[in-house]
């Protein structure tokens, strides 16, 4: 069985874990590919950094810090002193000394002319993931934050910032009215990775990780699925993605990240309402949309507390269930996991 899942890094890493463990256990010989988003990409210092792909990686690998729920476990920064010190880099974004011996490797790989799919895959090798991790796009896609100019805390901001200085730096605090993806000046716009479509298309089951819907899965994708682009209140997604997510012959499946109102992790909320929608289970489902009506999924998973949107969502063209969704440690995700490939076969 081939199982390829769309995510977003802390969040989805979770669901990575508990899925990859489910498949060893319940189905040997299956191959699990991990569709990465690089919206929160960026060049730091002539670094690239990408913020999902190095936490899936890290999670996966069994290095990933699980208090900070970041980054490297048994971390240093004394080279983020040194940086600070000579006024380079993001003070407020504190790069580990072991992190960024992955973010010189990769930008070495990529001068060297390697593709980030590439570069991915030969930083990947050193951890025996049980799975292949893809990034979304070869190409640069950074999101970029449109703030509110009306808002008190927009005073003497920039009027647009990069997703992490907005999520890093300002918490979200000041609110966002748009989202959009911007590549590095001169660069070739942004499509979806060969490789990436490649692991839809073969698929024999397509899950979509319940990662934040605007700027993990969305940036991806797109959403919601009726209004996508800026001027209409959506975000697009990269070129190719949710066309091979509509072509499929493999079911596509998601998880909510939201239960009762609440995000599972991050500040969905607020990129929801920079979009004018509701945080809800019900909302992020229609915001995907059902296939039949050219949106990306046909089956929508949410927590037992929701359960009052299945019909909602049964009558908007989705398949939808109530299982339980926190994913409180390994066995709670792979239980998860196991629900969610039953549902979907």
């Amino acid at each position: 069985m081939k199982i390829a899942l769309l995510a977003g890094g802390v969040g989805g890493a979770k669901f990575a874990k508990g899925l990859r463990a489910e498949l060893l256990a319940n189905h040997p010989g299956s191959e699990l590919s991990i569709i990465a988003n690089v919206g929160d990409d960026m060049w730091l210092s002539g670094l690239k950094v990408c913020p999902d792909l190095d936490s899936l990686m890290y999670a996966l690998g069994g290095a990933n810090d699980e208090v900070r729920g970041w980054g490297r476990a048994n971390e240093t920064e004394r080279v983020s002193a040194e940086m600070a010190a000579y006024g380079a880099g993001w003070p407020w974004f504190t790069l580990g000394d072991l992190d960024l011996g992955t973010h010189i490797a990769r930008t070495g790989f990529l001068h060297d002319g390697l593709s980030l799919t590439e570069a991915t895959a030969k930083l990947a090798h050193r951890w025996k993931l049980g799975a292949t991790l893809l990034p979304a796009s070869d190409q640069d896609a950074e999101t970029w934050v449109i703030l509110d100019p009306a808002h008190p805390d927009a005073v003497g901001e920039p009027a647009a910032l990069h997703f992490e200085e907005w999520w890093v730096r300002l918490r979200a605090t000041v609110p966002a009215v748009a989202f959009e993806r911007r590549s590095r000046s001169g660069g070739p716009e942004a499509v979806a990775s060969p490789a990436a479509l490649e692991a839809i298309g073969s698929a024999n089951i397509v899950i979509v990780a319940p990662s934040n819907p605007v700027v993990s899965i969305g940036t991806m994708a797109g959403f919601p699925f009726d209004r996508l682009d800026r001027e209409r209140g959506g975000v697009a997604g990269l070129p190719g993605i949710a066309e091979a997510l509509r072509a499929t012959s493999a079911p596509v499946i998601g998880v909510s990240p939201i239960i009762e109102s609440s995000p599972l992790r991050g500040m969905a909320r607020q990129c929801l309402d920079a979009l004018r929608l509701p945080c809800t289970a019900e909302a992020v489902g229609l915001g995907y949309g059902a296939r039949q009506h050219g949106g990306i999924l046909d089956a929508w998973l949410v927590d037992t507390a929701d359960a009052a949107a299945l019909p909602a969502l049964q009558e908007a063209g989705l398949r939808a269930t109530a299982r339980p969704l926190w994913m409180r440690d390994e066995v709670s995700s792979s239980r998860l996991a196991a629900d969610t490939i039953a549902f979907a076969m």
